[in-house]
């Protein structure tokens, strides 16, 4: 029997039908409750919705174990998502768990965690399992899955949307506090939109794709779902960066939070569609009224070049490029793919010359420049989706139901916007009904400020009259010893996580100083158990929800422990592993690697080490 998540399955237990992150962070830094008790609520929870089809690799005690165990080792106040339960779609790699990609034939092993898991992992998150989805991402339905059919979380009737169908629903029925979802057409925002989350598809390439299967590689972005906003922000914290491993990832510069000078509506009537049109129409409606009551100015535009946007990815030659990924796999199988994912997955086969991708690209440039001219300082507002269907409808007319879930979707990667899927009530009752908002490119404070404002929750500004910066957002010391330091080739990467310099220092007189045999050379710090120097090093100051995907980007065998300063406390900061002194160089007479730096500058006038 399946339960709606407003009459929960275990009315008695100690746990919220909703999980979230503040809720399970207060709990943890109170002790009241230890993340083993939460897997074992979840494990629980997913055997009861086993019918949902939500999970491929469901949770389980035995596979979070090394999870549990590695908590046991890390500093919850230090760990900004320590204990924090998370799903994964199955297109994202978790280290030696398959990702099929909803095709058990195509499925591989990882190695290693995806860029963004990593990140979530040094952060102290547990990855319970892999979620269900529409087949290698393709599909905004939920339905497209030789797992089965995902169930919307509130309407077991209807679609749950896709392709990101698990990740929504595993989160709206309280199996993950939040969860990642991947987005090239809308996967990210619709499945939020009917299963009544908050869906974050942040700016291309702020988030690394790497570990990800590829759908469209220049358009693909990870996502997040979540019950609350703020915790949808705080995971965007944590794994947003450049990652150098990753071709498609780049540096977005981020605007400050605040309120846009305008919110954009389209200027004529929308098309909605399924079964519950006329209810999505009066939802609309009233959100534009509310929209107009949120004291920002509210003007209307042509539509005309979002849609024509939305147009070129599947009727234009962006087909070709999911064909490109995986043509290789689908040639040899012929047959194995869902039946209409291999469709259009084919269609992208011959359909589009080089000189028609090229006509392509050109258009959408001039659409791209009318966009951010119309979106500069500005808000858009669209219904996330213009409609729903139900299970069986999407069953008889896959293509025409699919395509019409991407209707106010699919311009958002190719126009390179951010956007954040946001519950706006109800169409009708248990039928939930979202907006979203679209920003050019590093937006996504701007999207945040005026969500917070739609959802009446505070804004940056009202908190900071009540509260100071540091209580809105916790902070740790990191002490640097090598090329993270100022005017060194990795500085960036502390200024991209949002850390400040706060003085100089030195270590305790029990350490060495090592030069590592690395392009370019690196310092490593190995602690002694007698003898040693003090060693000279930089102490800087960084948000708690960017110290883990900062500490995701230092290479073996460098990495993060606690350092001992000279006044005898000890910092978080820069270690390295004892077994890398065997080829490496001991300069610890040089106190510093600054110094070792100065006196190469001095010999040869080369500014690198």
């Amino acid at each position: 029997m399946i339960t709606n998540p407003k009459n929960p399955p275990n009315p008695t237990s100690r746990f919220p039908f909703k999980l979230t992150i503040s809720w399970l962070r207060e709990q943890y830094l109170a002790s009241a409750l230890q993340p083993r008790e939460v897997i074992e609520e979840i494990v629980r929870r997913a055997t009861v919705d086993s019918e949902l089809n939500i999970w491929i690799t469901p949770p389980s005690l035995d596979a979070v174990e090394p999870y549990l165990q590695r908590l046991e080792k890390m500093d919850k106040n230090l760990s900004p998502l320590w204990g924090i339960p998370f799903a994964i779609k199955d297109n994202i790699d978790l280290a030696q768990v398959p990702t099929t990609a909803a095709c058990a034939e195509y499925a591989y092993t990882p190695d290693e965690h995806a860029g963004v898991v990593e990140r979530l992992v040094e952060a102290g998150a547990i990855p319970l399992g892999k979620t269900n989805l529409d087949q290698f991402a393709t599909g905004l339905v939920g339905t497209r899955s030789p797992y089965g059919e995902t169930r919307n979380a509130l309407k077991p009737e209807l679609i749950s949307g896709g392709s990101s169908s698990g990740s929504a629903v595993a989160v709206a029925r309280g199996q993950a506090a939040f969860s990642l979802g991947t987005d090239t057409a809308g996967s990210g925002r619709v499945p939020a939109a009917l299963n009544g989350l908050v869906g974050l598809k942040p700016s291309l390439g702020s988030w690394p794709t790497r570990g990800v299967v590829p759908a469209c590689r220049s358009l693909d972005c990870v996502t997040v779902f979540a019950h609350e906003l703020d915790d949808a922000l705080f995971v965007d914290r944590i794994v947003s960066g450049a990652d150098a491993r990753d071709p498609w990832s780049r540096i977005v510069a981020k605007k400050p939070r605040a309120l846009p000078e305008k919110i954009l509506l389209p200027d004529g009537p929308l098309g909605f569609y399924g079964p519950y049109a006329s209810e999505y129409e009066k939802a609309w409606k009233a959100a534009t009224d509310k929209v107009r009551e949120l004291g920002v100015p509210v003007e209307t535009i042509d539509y005309a070049p979002f849609a024509e946007a939305a147009a070129i990815l599947y009727e234009g030659p962006w087909v070709a490029e999911r064909w490109a990924a995986l043509s290789e796999f689908v040639e040899a199988n012929p047959g194995i793919p869902f039946p209409v994912t291999e469709t259009i997955l084919r269609s992208g086969a011959g359909r589009h010359d080089a000189a028609a991708l090229f006509r392509a690209i050109h258009r959408l440039q001039e659409l791209r420049r009318k966009a951010h001219a119309k979106l500069e300082n500005a808000v858009l507002l669209l219904p996330t989706a213009g409609g729903t269907w139900t299970r069986d409808e999407v069953r008889a007319d896959p293509i025409r139901t699919n395509s019409d879930m991407g209707r106010y979707t699919n311009h958002c990667n190719l126009l390179d916007l951010c956007a954040l899927a946001i519950p706006a009530g109800e169409a009708a009752q248990d039928v939930p009904f979202g907006i979203t908002l679209f920003a050019v490119s590093g937006g996504e404070a701007t999207l945040a400020e005026l969500a917070a404002s739609w959802l009446g929750r505070p804004s940056v500004a009202a908190k900071s009259e009540t509260a100071s910066l540091k209580e809105e957002r916790p902070e740790t010391l990191v002490a640097v010893c090598g090329l993270h330091m100022r005017g060194f080739p990795l500085e960036k990467q502390m200024l991209e996580h949002e850390a400040v310099f706060v003085r100089e220092d030195t270590t305790a007189p029990v350490y060495k100083l090592y030069k590592l045999p690395t392009v370019p050379a690196k310092p490593g710090l190995i602690k002694q158990t007698e003898g040693g120097a003090a060693i000279e090093l930089e102490i800087w100051r960084m948000p708690l929800d960017r110290f883990g995907s900062f500490a995701s980007l230092i290479p073996a065998p460098l990495g993060i422990g606690k350092v001992q300063l000279s006044d005898g406390t000890e910092v978080p900061g820069f270690v390295c592993e004892g077994y890398a002194a065997e080829s490496a160089t001991d300069v610890t007479s040089a106190g510093s690697w600054k110094h070792i730096q100065q006196l190469k500058r001095q010999s040869t006038g080369d500014p690198h080490l």
